[in-house]
């Protein structure tokens, strides 16, 4: 028996024997196998975390396909199967963080309805979890996953982990760029910086004792402004320097200094909605220098650095989370 289907067992045994809603195999709980992906049935799933076994992770839900992607330090590492929100209940799409993980959750809204193995990413009701997984659509807004993917994947996130929700996935790319970080390449300017991001961990590397606000920098194109964001507190806003075109709709995790290139190495992927391609060069973006000065004070590796042509208006974000929604 595989890890994989041990862990399924272990989790329909917990839950009564009979599984999750009554049922022990199918869609519900799910089956780890070796196809490519567009070939995937529902409850099927692949999982290689082989493949990259460290670095930082992100997750990428494609509607159309009705898949989750997951890549760790860039690489894709698994696929599955999932079902989206049904028309009238949506998935918004956009950018969002894990903001609370509880592996036993139930609904306080839908009769107490079991959502094991749940990543929130909304206060208001929007999550990863186990769910019946119909082929198409279907849910109140949450992403449902097979039982045993959801308990696989609910053991490497944590909470700040990026997911991305849009119309179709992208493979995420590094890049090597100062950002709004570094104004250039001066090497004691990447000294200053790399002193103040060296004392900070990445967040899955944080502890329950340890845990500190999530940054997350918005650059509008509309609005011509950057805001940066603690968790969800607006703590820094200025004038976004650009070439004045639109700059699409991607996300920026730091995964840290690259000391070679005297630089910041970024991870990159788009959630471009319309499902267009393409990442935006961040040498296209920048801001003033007191503006980059007081953003170092909230630098740390797993903060996002998202592009977007929407405004920055709080009703493009749900709630008091960070999510920017289309």
């Amino acid at each position: 028996m595989t890890e994989t289907h041990s862990i399924g067992r272990r989790l329909a045994l917990k839950m009564g024997g009979a599984g999750l809603f009554g049922l022990v195999a199918g869609p519900l709980s799910g089956q780890h196998v070796y196809k490519e992906v567009h070939a995937l049935l529902p409850g099927e799933f692949t999982w290689h975390p082989e493949r990259q076994p460290y670095g930082p992770l992100a997750v990428v839900v494609s509607i159309d396909e009705q898949r989750a992607h997951v890549y760790r330090n860039g690489v894709r590492i698994a696929v599955s199967t999932c079902s989206t929100g049904k028309a009238g209940h949506e998935t918004p799409t956009g950018v969002f963080v894990i903001l609370q993980k509880d592996r036993d959750h139930r609904s306080s809204t839908y009769n107490n309805a079991p959502m094991p193995n749940m990543n929130r990413l909304t206060w208001d009701g929007i999550a990863l979890h186990a769910g019946n997984l119909p082929g198409y659509p279907a849910s109140h807004g949450c992403v449902r996953l097979p039982l045993e993917f959801s308990a696989l994947l609910f053991e490497l996130t944590h909470l700040g982990t990026p997911v991305i929700i849009a119309a179709s996935n992208h493979d995420p790319i590094d890049v090597v760029h100062p950002g709004l970080i570094l104004s250039g390449y001066a090497d004691h300017e990447f000294d200053e910086v790399l002193s103040t991001l060296e004392p900070r961990k990445h967040p899955k590397d944080w502890k329950i004792s340890d845990i500190h606000p999530i940054t997350s920098i918005i650059a509008s194109s509309t609005d011509a402004q950057l805001l940066v964001l603690e968790n969800n507190e607006e703590v820094l806003q200025g004038d976004l320097i650009w070439d004045g075109k639109p700059l699409g709709s991607h996300v920026y995790t730091l995964k840290g200094p690259n000391e070679a290139a005297k630089g910041m190495h970024w991870e990159a992927l788009t959630y471009d909605v319309a499902g267009r391609g393409g990442v935006s060069d961040l040498s296209r973006v920048g801001a003033g220098p007191e503006f980059n000065e007081k953003l170092r004070q909230y630098v740390h590796p797993g903060m996002l650095f998202v592009l977007t042509d929407l405004p920055l208006h709080p009703d493009h974000r749900s709630g008091r989370d960070f999510v920017i929604m289309s």
